[in-house]
């Protein structure tokens, strides 16, 4: 980080900057992403970009490190409170047709990651370290085989619920986590 040795006179600038940044990723995509379309809604000088972030880079690797730790988090918390196998299925069932699964904006963010992190080694390994913290969440029902079937189902089925004009029923989605649990020797 660049700038003087004295503190900030705005302590929560580089939160709102990638808040910002999240929000005009999911308004206009990475590349409709540009420092000045940041700042503006931000609400913040032009030079705030620099001064908190090295480039663009660095600020989508933190503002996309942002969203995947929050997914993780409600992701994790779900399966957390799951006690048995039961609620173990239940809970994947609801992190995939739940308020969990996320908002439009959410969903509309997860897959401009997935697109730019298939040609960008730093995003492609945010992608990565939230697969290895669903399968660790699952892991803790699912055997590991199991838990890599269900976690790729989760992301399968959001993404084709999200976009299909008749989207997989609840009780659908629960016989199919049921089946591949049982199946593969799960919970």
């Amino acid at each position: 980080m660049t700038g003087s040795s004295r503190g900030p006179n705005d302590p929560g600038r580089r939160g709102r900057i990638i808040d910002a940044a999240l929000e005009v990723i999911a308004e206009r995509g990475v590349t409709g992403a540009t420092h000045r379309r940041i700042a503006e809604t931000a609400g913040v000088p032009l030079g705030s970009m620099t001064y908190y972030f090295d480039g663009m880079q660095e600020l989508l690797v933190e503002a996309f490190t942002r969203l995947a730790e929050s997914m993780s988090t409600r992701y994790r918390e779900q399966l957390d409170a799951a006690a048995t196998p039961r609620e173990a299925r239940a809970a994947v069932v609801e992190i995939i047709c739940g308020p969990q699964r996320g908002s439009t904006r959410e969903l509309l963010l997860c897959y401009e990651l997935y697109a730019f992190a298939s040609r960008n080694p730093a995003l492609l390994e945010i992608t990565r370290s939230w697969m290895r913290a669903s399968r660790t969440s699952l892991s803790k029902h699912f055997d590991p085989r199991t838990a890599r079937a269900l976690d790729a189902l989760v992301e399968g089925l959001t993404i084709h619920n999200s976009m299909d004009t008749d989207p997989m029923s609840r009780e659908d989605v629960a016989a199919v986590v049921d089946a591949v649990s049982s199946s593969l020797g799960g919970a």
